[in-house]
């Protein structure tokens, strides 16, 4: 154990001994060595730089389409946007359109009622001066009636009382006198 002590304790870069058995005579990190160049040798020869560059330039290529595609439907969305906002501009513009329409539409209406108010006030006006004017011209007449019936009968008074045998005598001649 005092031997492994003194190998540690030699420090850093010194050759250390491993105690262990050497392949072919040579140290273990030459073995390492020689197999990582033996491995690099291989991945050489199996081209495999070129496998791993093709799949990484594959990935680019497929990376620059998604990108592409990406850009496409950017500019797409942009012109659907553009569209809808057109769109909308143009609705707002009709509904202001149709709210004008709507309030001459209104307002036309507002003044035909009045106009037809207005007539209709007038109708009913000359209805009830037409209804008046003829309640009068029957009021007028009944009075006519009346008074001629009161002038008929008060005559008929005068006449018997102040109208005697003698005096139809001489109507009567004056009536026979005139034919």
């Amino acid at each position: 154990m005092h031997s492994s002590l003194n190998v540690l304790s030699v420090g850093i870069g010194a050759p250390v001994d491993s105690g262990g058995p050497a392949l072919w005579g040579m140290e273990p990190y030459v073995i390492v060595s020689i197999s990582m160049a033996v491995l690099i040798l291989v991945m050489l020869w199996k081209k495999v730089p070129g496998m791993i560059t093709g799949g990484l330039d594959n990935k680019i290529a497929a990376i620059r389409e998604q990108l592409d595609e990406a850009k496409k439907l950017r500019a797409e969305a942009e012109a659907l946007r553009n569209e809808y906002a057109a769109k909308i501009a143009g609705a707002e513009k009709d509904a202001e359109a149709m709210m004008e329409g709507a309030q001459k539409e209104a307002e036309a209406i507002v003044a035909k009622a009045e106009e037809d108010s207005k007539a209709m006030v007038a109708r009913r006006k000359k209805m009830a001066e037409d209804k008046i004017a003829a309640a009068e011209r029957d009021a007028v007449d009944d009075v006519r009636a009346r008074a001629a019936n009161a002038a008929t009968v008060a005559s008929k008074e005068l006449i018997a009382k102040k109208h005697d045998a003698a005096a139809d005598g001489k109507l009567a001649d004056q009536v026979i006198a005139g034919i």
